[in-house]
């Protein structure tokens, strides 16, 4: 065991603060290009996120990019009178606020700080919304997931709505999804653990992109990834 831990790859702070960077941008250029033919107001708020973006990539000035992107993520709040994508745009102001806090930080320790809260929670969105389903009959049950693709207008295809008439594939698809949630944090426990762990959650995502259309949580959240990698190598190795 202790062979394979040598064997994986050690992920340092700058590495995994510079591929957060990249992912994030690439995730928010996906979304900004949406709104390109949208009326002016509201094309030039995310031409200046296109631009911020591509700063970013580039490796240049990452603290006025994040800084400008932070401060661009405000306006885009009272644009749209909140985060009008739910949790992925939740989640990208998140990361974005770490990484501008990473660079902003007077010292390593509080730079670590930011991104290791950063893991922190990652973490907890799996766990927390895994509780929140496990407390409500209606998951347990798999009602709550069927009446998704039944009645729900998120899935992409009306032939997904069939698999609402397969009650059993529906009652062992909600409790796989819940147990999955709620065991994620014990992942950090060992470096295999966490790269199965977040195979698994990649693939989760991937396949509410394709059922439900929920494109953008599959590009946050991956953004977030390389986080967690570094912080379990930084606390727990």
């Amino acid at each position: 065991m202790a062979d394979v831990i040598a064997s994986l790859p050690v992920l340092s702070f700058d590495t995994a603060q510079r591929v957060t960077e990249i992912l994030l941008a690439l995730a928010f250029l996906q979304q900004s290009a949406e709104h390109l033919r949208a009326a002016a107001k509201e094309r030039n708020l995310f031409v200046f996120r296109i631009a911020l973006c591509i700063l970013l990539l580039t490796g240049m000035a990452s603290l006025w990019a994040t800084a400008g992107l932070a401060l661009l993520g405000l306006l885009i709040l009272h644009r749209f009178q909140g985060p009008y994508n739910g949790g992925s745009d939740r989640m990208g102001l998140l990361i974005l606020f770490c990484l501008c806090l990473s660079h902003a930080a007077p010292s390593q320790i509080w730079r670590e700080v930011a991104l290791g809260y950063l893991a922190l929670q990652l973490m907890l969105s799996y766990f927390i919304s895994g509780w929140v389903k496990i407390v409500n009959p209606d998951w347990r049950s798999g009602r709550a997931l069927r009446d998704v693709f039944e009645f729900s207008a998120y899935p992409v295809c009306e032939n997904f709505r069939s698999i609402a008439t397969h009650p059993r594939i529906v009652f062992a698809g909600s409790w796989a999804v819940m147990l999955f949630e709620l065991v994620f944090p014990t992942t950090l426990l060992h470096p295999v653990a966490l790269i199965a762990g977040l195979s698994i959650a990649a693939l989760f995502h991937l396949a509410n992109a394709i059922l439900f259309g929920l494109n953008r949580f599959f590009w946050i959240w991956l953004a977030a990834y390389p986080s967690i990698f570094w912080f379990q190598q930084r606390v727990f190795l």
